[in-house]
């Protein structure tokens, strides 16, 4: 397994080439919150807002059209938030809608948008993530799990984007058995001595199903699935993928799977887990909710300090696939979120660039050093890893090759900092797009 993204950055000399010195300049500022970036046939960029209302933000998605002088203008509004994808394939943008419920639409500029999928799940720890169009024209994409390790906990309340309880517990995409295991927490709705009981994939407070038998259904969690481009015949790629926030092929249709390792936080903590790059196989299980990148949570590796050493919470593992091990371990708590496939004529052909969102300090685990913000590149050769240099960002999370493969354009987020209790340090208007030329 290779080296974890921080020990790569720690090592990594200021000398090295690096993509500061191609040409990096800010394309457009001002903007709130922004978490992807497309370009259409002609090479106009588009830029799609999270719609997220951290620090007073304007709540609802939006789409922003951005001209070659920065200039942005609002294009799409009142889309449902958080807006985690937008792809460009076929005439027009494949939008990801995290809100409730989540969805996934159509726009072409100009026209209006049209719901292509509706009734994913939502309102739980993650959402519905990017489009990635296959080389089959099928739309892949990615279904964020609605807890941290498969219990719905008090832990929702110091998710700055849910803060709520109840919320909707996972849904599993193959036939599980209960292992029985019970939580026990304080009850918010009941009087201040109550005490709730909650079993694994069941709602806040219920616990007689503890040993239940759950059929696998779509759509469901924690997944990889795909429909046609009019969002018919739904089905289940792959499950067990926690947060597979970043999705997308290889030039040889290879899927792969930037996934989210769990935290150390709510009713069953999982310490020390690293995020994990995935080769994604259909009909293959990637261990959530009890493996992280192939090995078994009950691993003394993955004791946290916010509770006991986890234990199995499913009781039929003979039953699924083996659980699939990564090509590459990122660091814990790095946030890797998004890649591109770096162009023939750019530094490192046919290479990926990642970006970092860093830690989320202090709900994602106890304070400690900040890890990663930036950029990284991996060799899909042989799967290292190696850090990049580049502008001096706050927290990227996406990137894309432009319409003429001239230009990298990476996304910022802005400044945004978890203080726990559902809190955050948010600035709007902190996000920016960085075009870096490649010749």
């Amino acid at each position: 397994m290779k080296p974890f993204l921080v020990d790569a950055l720690a090592a990594a000399p200021t000398s090295r080439p690096d993509l500061a010195g191609l040409g990096a300049e800010p394309l457009a500022e001002g903007l709130d919150f922004p978490t992807s970036v497309a370009s259409d046939d002609h090479g106009t960029v588009y830029v799609a807002e999270c719609g997220l209302p951290f620090g007073g933000a304007r709540p609802g998605g939006r789409i922003v059209r951005v001209g070659r002088d920065g200039t942005r203008t609002v294009v799409l509004a009142d889309l449902r938030q958080p807006v985690n994808g937008l792809t460009w394939h076929a005439g027009g943008f494949y939008i990801s809608e995290g809100g409730a419920p989540g969805r996934i639409s159509r726009w072409s500029p100009g026209g209006e948008r049209q719901t292509v999928l509706d009734g994913l799940p939502a309102r739980g720890n993650y959402h519905t993530n990017m489009v990635a169009v296959g080389p089959d024209g099928w739309l892949y994409f990615s279904q964020g799990a609605m807890t941290n390790s498969g219990v719905v906990g008090l832990d929702a309340y110091n998710i700055a984007w849910l803060k709520q309880l109840p919320h909707p517990c996972d849904v599993p995409g193959h036939d599980i058995e209960l292992a029985g295991r019970e939580f026990a927490t304080g009850d918010p709705m009941a009087p201040s001595s109550a005490r709730a009981v909650t079993a694994a994939f069941a709602p806040f407070g219920e616990s007689r199903g503890a040993r239940a038998r759950i059929a696998g259904r779509v759509p469901c969690t924690a997944s990889v699935m795909r429909c046609r481009p009019d969002g018919s015949r739904l089905e289940l790629v792959a499950w067990g993928l926690r947060n597979a926030y970043g999705l997308g092929f290889l030039p040889d249709g290879r899927l792969l799977a930037i996934d989210q390792g769990p935290d150390d936080r709510g009713s069953r903590p999982i310490g020390n887990a690293p995020d994990l790059l995935y080769v994604v196989d259909r009909g293959r299980w990637y261990g959530w909710p009890d493996f992280v990148g192939g090995r078994p949570v009950t691993d003394p590796r993955f004791k946290p300090q916010r509770g006991p050493r986890p234990q199995f919470i499913l009781a039929n593992h003979d039953a699924l696939p083996p659980p699939q091990r990564p090509v590459l371990e990122f660091s814990v708590n790095a946030a890797a979120t998004r890649f591109a496939v770096l162009p023939a004529h750019a530094p490192w052909p046919g290479q990926l660039l990642v970006t970092v969102f860093g830690d989320e300090q202090p709900v994602t685990a106890p304070p400690g050093a900040r890890v990663a913000r930036g950029l990284l590149r991996v060799d899909p050769g042989d799967w290292s890893c190696h850090p990049v240099a580049g502008p001096s960002f706050a927290r990227p999370i996406d990137v894309a090759v432009t319409t003429d493969a001239r230009a990298l354009l990476v996304v910022d987020f802005g400044h945004f900092e978890m203080l726990g209790d559902g809190r955050v340090d948010a600035l709007p208007g902190t996000g920016t797009l960085w075009k870096i030329a490649l010749d």
